[in-house]
């Protein structure tokens, strides 16, 4: 249970919290001198995501690990690499499950990590599509996009938009073999986690608004932890075993778009705020929280919104107790973990 009280909560808790793909740097007593040494030298410090110094050096503390494309020794699941845009330079994953011989389901994916790490290709998230495609019998496209801060909000989701349309334009027949031999275009689904549930949200409501295919069918869409914020509190945000991380939530934000036009307000990361929300471009939409967590309060804020919009489709929140931000991908062999892949595979087989 986290207490404000413990000092060394935040940094356990931010521990749990994310997505690993390989482990923190030293923080020692002789590193922590040269950091202080330093202090003067640095713009600003999301720890344990980013370093950002005033000369322009950028130092990334996790997810910058990769895993190859493969065939995955444990699922027989297929994948392999593509480039989407050539400008800007842009690639995404796909994948296949080894029973492929018919058309399937299509997910479009988009990583977490603040905006500021990780990717399609870190050994995170090859593990979680590898399991997911197994379980769900799908194809899907696991989108990688530009970070900030050298490419700052709203490039990622402009490279998410691009993905989107190269994705789709093998409905139309375009020339990547495993797309059109075998994606189900009318059984397209969108999904994300943390900041790349944030990107699939957009994504969908760009989608209600202007589809570039309109013969493509979405399905549905799934957020899993999803990183929204807004000015005004709601639930219990305010509550002190929350403070550090919802002011670290805070700083991506404003650090990822330092030119948003509404800060913690802006649409993009407040779907409240958003006189479009009805435009979300499917019927069905499932929200994972976790109890731990300070963003679920802004996932059942979500469902709320989405509800009294005028949407007209279907919003499920699913809290799993006792868990942390996006625990399924730190610890993905618990009970807990398996049993939310077995609820997305249900979900993206429209049962």
């Amino acid at each position: 249970m986290l207490s404000g009280n413990n000092k060394t909560t935040p940094l356990l808790f931010l521990l749990l919290i994310l997505p690993f793909s390989h482990s923190l740097p030293d923080e020692s007593p002789d590193a922590a001198a040269t950091a202080n040494s330093t202090e003067e030298a640095i713009l600003y410090d999301i720890y344990p995501f980013i370093r950002v110094y005033k000369d322009g050096r950028v130092q990334r503390f996790i997810g910058q690990d990769f895993s190859p494309p493969s065939t995955d020794p444990a699922t027989a699941v297929r994948s392999k690499d593509v480039v989407f845009s050539t400008n800007p330079n842009l690639s995404a994953r796909l994948y296949l499950p080894a029973s492929a011989n018919k058309k399937l389901p299509l997910l479009i994916y988009f990583h977490g990590g603040g905006f500021f790490t990780e990717s399609a290709f870190s050994p995170t998230y090859h593990r979680h599509l590898n399991s997911l495609v197994a379980k769900s019998n799908i194809a899907a496209v696991s989108v990688n996009y530009r970070l900030a801060p050298e490419h700052p909000l709203p490039a990622a989701y402009q490279d998410s938009w691009l993905a989107l349309k190269w994705t789709l334009s093998h409905s139309a027949g375009a020339a990547e073999p495993w797309l059109n031999t075998y994606a189900d275009f009318q059984r397209v689904y969108l999904g994300g986690d943390s900041a790349g549930g944030n990107i699939a949200h957009h994504i969908s409501t760009r989608v209600g608004s202007e589809n570039p295919y309109p013969s493509v069918k979405f399905a549905g869409m799934f957020l899993n932890c999803p990183y929204f914020l807004g000015k005004k509190p709601v639930g219990n945000e305010l509550s002190p075993q929350y403070s550090y991380t919802e002011t670290l939530m805070k700083k991506l934000w404003v650090h990822a778009y330092p030119n948003s036009p509404a800060g913690l307000d802006d649409p993009l990361v407040n779907p409240g705020m958003d006189p479009g929300l009805k435009r979300v471009g499917c019927k069905r939409v499932l929200v994972y929280v976790a109890g731990n967590d300070v963003l679920r309060f802004r996932g059942w804020f979500y469902k709320e919104r989405l509800e009294k919009s005028l949407w007209g489709g279907e919003v499920k929140v699913v809290e799993v107790e006792g868990e942390n931000h996006v625990f399924n991908l730190i610890n993905p062999t618990t009970p807990k973990a398996i049993s939310m892949v077995n609820v997305l595979a249900n979900f993206l087989n429209n049962h």
